[in-house]
């Protein structure tokens, strides 16, 4: 019986088992065989099958929990390797934490970056809007202690555990939640925390290792699944980032083509020699815009379309006064007088010009400079929108002002070639011989604003070389620089310059005219002129020179008639001797005459006694060293070099000219019959 009873016993507890019934009915088991009279012996086996039974029963249901754990985990693996934002994945970790461990409430702190503080990012089970968003002090909470020690710390009851640095902030939000129990696991990328995910009871909870081990496996998913998050939430920043780059870069690139046929279409009327009134009028199309453009000085150049400037805007801007509403339409009044609301579009020019950029005027008006260079004020380009609410593209206003600008040059260059044809052509008159009456030639200098009356230099400037086309330009541009007149001539280049050099001028043309042309020019030079009957016999005088400088085999050096000495007074139609003499000995005859000394007669008998002291003391009757004294004032006066073979020649040929000159004055005023002075007198 016993025996029997016993094995009933043990096969009980086993059906037990395998029913998966609970704690209770293995009690009511042992408690049934009590009653019916099992033997204490029986008992205590029965007992001790018990005891085994319900811990084959616990050890059976933790292996189920952690395989329900594990399928758990695996499926949030699933879920959390699905694409999500940041703030999405944050909400499907939160909810899988609180499945995984039945609790009440889970939410997740990140640390701040460089801080030690962190902040409640996200939560999932709240009952208040107190957690979300904050701020955990450094130092306190159990986010500190995890920061501390990368570990899971756990707390049965939050408020009531000393271990905990507490916070009167956190202890608020905790009683606020009603929190008792709570695990907090870091959130790591490799070795470094960066959060903290917490799940929390509204109850004493005590936290087993499978549940922290199961949390941490969760922690660990969750810390790949955010950084991948995260770089999503870069990549995804950047390629929006690209995507409005490309598309500003894609708009760019169409506005710059369109500037760019602007530009083609604007030019090539202006290549095709349009007028200013037909640029205007594209500009206009192109601009969608009324246009009006304006001289330097505001006088109104063309217009194309009505643009209307409103006075009540100027006046409340302080500049139109009492001038009513005025219409530009490029049209003068009665009195020849601009309009009177151009007056009010000064100050707006002036500021274009001073800012070089379009400038918006008032009732949406726009001047806009039109410059050639840095400092070149060729006027304003002023105009209204067709669409009041339309946005001018200043590119395109800069890119219209410049081709106007080009228009105005070409124009203004066609008006200077012709100006300059005329000059040149006068010039020529003025060559030619025979010339033109002198009173018309007068009246023709005067309207191209040129005074004959004053000096004039004629420069003759030949190439020595095939360089006609380069000659040509060269000169027209110097003598528009200097304020003179060019005119060509059996290719050479003719000059009449302000001036009273000759010789200099010609240096000056010879130093800028061969380094441009790259091989010698010969250059001569003759004046100063003054009246138009003048400048023909200068250029003959210089064409003169110009060929005596060849026949002296001078070609590509500069010089006057003036500085050929007594060749220049053979070539000279005047023949200035007194002016050779003077360029010659002047300062020793003007020495003799001031301090009645005897220079001038040492110096010829010194070229008579060939050039030596010693012969000309004797015929001085005076001792060598005073001649010695004599001829080195001579050298002060003249300069060093007058004992050179050139020089020396222009000397002595100025002291035959002075003699026989004072000789023959001598002998008028000793009157007929007489036999003038003697060849040593002195003229005092």
């Amino acid at each position: 019986m016993s025996q029997g009873m016993s094995e009933d016993g043990i096969f009980a507890v086993l059906e037990l088992l395998a029913a998966g019934a609970p704690a209770q009915e293995y009690e009511a088991l042992v408690e049934r065989f009590r009653r019916a009279g099992a033997q204490p012996q029986l008992l205590d086996r029965l007992g001790e099958a018990v005891q085994l039974g319900l811990t084959i029963r616990t050890w059976t249901e933790r292996q189920q929990q952690r395989e329900a754990g594990m399928s758990a985990l695996i499926d949030t693996a699933r879920d959390l390797a699905t694409p999500h934002d940041l703030d999405t994945l944050l909400k499907v970790i939160l909810r899988r934490a609180r499945r995984l461990l039945a609790v009440d409430m889970s939410y997740i702190g990140m640390y701040a970056e460089g801080e030690r503080y962190v902040s409640i990012r996200a939560a999932d089970g709240h009952t208040t809007a107190l957690n979300v968003g904050l701020r955990l002090p450094g130092g306190s909470g159990l986010g500190s202690a995890v920061m501390d020690n990368p570990s899971p710390f756990w707390t049965p009851d939050y408020l009531a555990d000393e271990r905990i640095q507490h916070s009167g902030e956190i202890d608020y939000v905790v009683k606020a939640e009603g929190l008792q129990a709570v695990l907090a696991v870091p959130l790591s990328r490799g070795a470094r925390p960066f959060g903290t995910l917490y799940v929390a009871e509204r109850k004493v909870r005590h936290f087993t290792t499978d549940e922290i081990a199961l949390l941490s496996s969760l922690s660990d998913l969750a810390g790949v699944a955010i950084e991948k998050a995260e770089l999503l939430d870069r990549t995804t920043a950047l390629v929006a980032e690209l995507e409005q780059h490309s598309t500003r870069v894609e708009a760019g690139l169409r506005s710059a083509q369109e500037l760019s046929d602007a530009q083609h279409r604007l030019i090539q009327l202006v290549l095709g020699d349009c007028n200013l009134d037909t640029l205007a009028r594209a500009s206009a199309t192109e601009l969608g815009a009324a246009v009006q453009v304006c001289a330097a000085n505001g006088t109104v150049l063309t217009s194309a379309g009505l643009v209307r400037e409103a006075a009540k805007a100027a006046e409340d801007a302080g500049e139109a006064g009492d001038a009513g509403e005025a219409e530009f339409t490029g049209d003068a009044d009665e009195d020849g007088e601009a309009p009177p609301a151009e007056t009010l579009l000064v100050p707006a020019a002036m500021d274009a010009h001073a800012a070089r950029e379009p400038v918006a005027l008032a009732d949406g008006l726009w001047a806009v400079p039109i410059s050639a260079g840095t400092g070149s004020n060729l006027g304003t380009l002023l105009l209204r929108p067709d669409r009041p609410d339309a946005v001018q593209d200043e590119r395109l206003l800069r890119l219209v002002a410049q081709v106007m600008a080009v228009q105005l040059l070409v124009e203004s260059s066609r008006t200077a070639i012709a100006e300059g044809q005329v000059r040149d052509d006068f010039l020529a008159d003025l060559l030619a011989s025979p010339q033109r009456p002198p009173h018309q030639l007068e009246q023709h200098a005067r309207r191209l604003g040129i005074n004959l009356s004053k000096p004039h230099v004629v420069v003759v400037a030949r190439p020595e070389g095939d360089a006609r086309g380069k000659m040509a330009i060269w000169a027209s541009s110097y003598a528009h620089r200097l304020s003179g007149l060019k005119s060509m001539h059996n290719g050479c280049a003719v000059l009449l310059l302000p001036g009273t050099d000759p010789g200099g001028a010609g240096r000056s043309v010879s130093a800028e005219l061969s380094p441009l042309l790259g091989h010698p020019v010969t250059v001569s030079s003759a004046g100063p002129v003054a009246g138009p009957a003048s400048v023909h016999h200068g250029f003959q005088e210089a064409l003169r020179c110009l060929d005596a400088m060849t026949s002296l085999g001078v070609i590509g050096r500069s010089a006057s008639v003036r500085e050929l000495g007594f060749l220049g007074v053979l070539l000279s139609d005047n023949h200035d001797v007194e002016g050779f003499v003077d360029s010659a000995i002047g300062p020793v005859i003007d020495y003799d005459q001031q301090r009645f000394t005897d220079l001038t007669r040492t110096l010829e008998t010194y070229f008579e006694a060939g050039g030596s002291p010693t012969n000309a003391a004797k015929k001085l009757h005076v001792h060598p060293n005073t001649v010695a004294r004599r001829l080195e004032r001579i050298s002060e006066l003249l300069g060093p070099q007058w004992q050179q073979p050139e020089r020396a020649l222009e000397v002595q040929l100025a002291l035959r000219v002075f003699r026989v000159r004072h000789s023959l004055r001598m002998r008028d005023r000793a009157g007929p019959g007489s036999g003038g002075d003697t060849p040593g007198a002195q003229e005092t």
